[in-house]
Order: structure tokens, then sequence, then C-alpha cells
């Protein structure tokens, strides 16, 4: 192997990583959109969980005014 063949596989190479880093960018901002949206989800469902405690602990009436008092 001569020294272009070798500048020229090094330029191969060096263009390959360039491409592998660019779709690994892609990719990690895609996780990080999906965890935004997972948190968003998972707030919701807490709400949920802790009205169903409400309703568990104090009975659906006063869990429906301790509601209406949060919401206001």
């Amino acid at each position: 192997m001569d020294h272009d063949d070798t500048m020229a596989e090094i330029a191969e190479n060096k263009r390959r990583i360039e491409v592998h880093e660019a779709v690994c960018a892609e990719r990690y901002q895609g996780i990080i959109d999906k965890f935004g949206r997972g948190e968003k989800r998972m707030q919701r469902i807490e709400y949920v969980i802790y009205f169903l405690m409400l309703v568990c602990l104090f009975g659906r009436d006063s869990a429906m005014k301790l509601l209406e008092v949060f919401v206001k």
C-alpha cells in the first residue's frame, strides 16, 4: 500500500465517521424529543393517580369538591 492509497483510505474513513456522527446526532435529538413528550404524559398520569388516591381516601363527592378547589 503506497502513500496515496493510505491517504485515500484515511479520507474515506473520515467521511464515514462524519456521516455516522450526523446520523447519531439526529437519533439523539429524536430521543430527547421523545423524553419531552413522555414527561408530559407522565405528569398527566401522576395527576390521575393523585385524584384516584383522593377518591379512595375521601370518597367521590369529597374528592370532586377538592378538585374544584384546586382547579379554580
